[in-house]
């Protein structure tokens, strides 16, 4: 074969600075309008960006020639800057690492969806949950977010 061809699609995760909420609604948006640039930037293609208060998610094409870790290096730099720049949130900041996953060409239409749809994912995944508290034998409700399907959810053990 005379060419190289490649399909190489990540999907990124990554928090901000102790899962605070700080993305709201109000300049969500234009963060992923300019997530979607800076990946762009960097020649690569943003083929979803979605994300809650507290974390994005990117579904990405990269080239043979990029570093997985310079890139998202790179776009939580430029992002953390824009947002102090812009948005105006001296205090921001990004968690330190990040979730990568390669998906395959069959299932990006499904992470694409996935990505996109972050906020009504989590809205419909956060329930109340009943707590056993056995040193005072009462029941304690607490609504907490219990997802465990995605990496970023609290109720799934992940390692953070």
């Amino acid at each position: 074969m005379p060419s190289t061809h490649l399909s190489l699609h990540y999907h990124f995760v990554f928090s901000t600075k102790d899962r605070h909420p700080f993305i709201t609604d109000d300049w969500r948006a234009r963060l992923h309008e300019y997530l979607g640039g800076s990946i762009r930037a960097a020649n690569a293609i943003p083929e979803a960006v979605g994300g809650t208060p507290d974390h994005v998610h990117l579904l990405v094409g990269l080239r043979a020639t990029h570093s997985v870790a310079i890139f998202v290096q790179d776009v939580k730099q430029t992002s953390s800057s824009w947002i102090h720049k812009t948005i105006g949130v001296k205090n921001f900041l990004w968690q330190p690492g990040y979730g990568a996953f390669t998906v395959s060409v069959s299932n990006c239409g499904a992470v694409k969806e996935y990505v996109t749809n972050q906020v009504e994912h989590h809205r419909k995944k956060r329930s109340r949950r009943n707590t056993w508290n056995s040193s005072e034998n009462t029941r304690l409700n607490t609504t907490t977010n219990i997802c465990g399907n995605c990496f970023t959810c609290p109720g799934r053990d992940n390692g953070n």
